[in-house]
């Protein structure tokens, strides 16, 4: 809770999302990344996909999965900055070149795609107000 409470103190552009929209936007995410990454390791698996383009996926939610511990436990701004680049760089990667094996997984991820833009520039402009 001590984080949150860090978090709360920073300064935030006027256009920041109210803090309660982060964990329903996170929940229909993390259900369309769990399908869909899902799906593209099976198809890995499978030999239908090759194993390169299954690592950037997997490189995504490593990424992913390290921005909260970034962010609110070490309360660094400039590392998750830095990792939200790398989740925004592997994941258009990953869906471009998921693209021609099956493209409704590029397409299922468009929000995924929206929203970690969104929150790149968001956590841009945080930790710039807050340096």
């Amino acid at each position: 809770m001590e984080s949150y409470s860090w978090y709360a103190t920073l300064i935030k552009p006027t256009w920041a999302p109210p803090a309660w929209l982060f964990g329903p936007v996170w929940s229909v995410l993390y259900t369309i990344i769990a399908l869909s990454f899902t799906y593209v390791f099976y198809k890995t698996y499978t030999g239908e996909v090759p194993y390169w383009i299954a690592a950037i996926f997997l490189l995504n939610l490593i990424a992913n999965a390290l921005f909260t511990p970034l962010q609110f436990g070490l309360q660094s701004n400039l590392l998750a900055a830095i990792d939200i680049v790398v989740v925004l760089g592997t994941l258009a990667a990953a869906l471009y070149f998921i693209y021609p094996y099956f493209p409704w997984v590029a397409y299922v991820n468009i929000p995924y795609l929206l929203w970690v833009s969104f929150a790149t520039v968001l956590q841009f402009t945080i930790t710039y107000l807050n340096w």
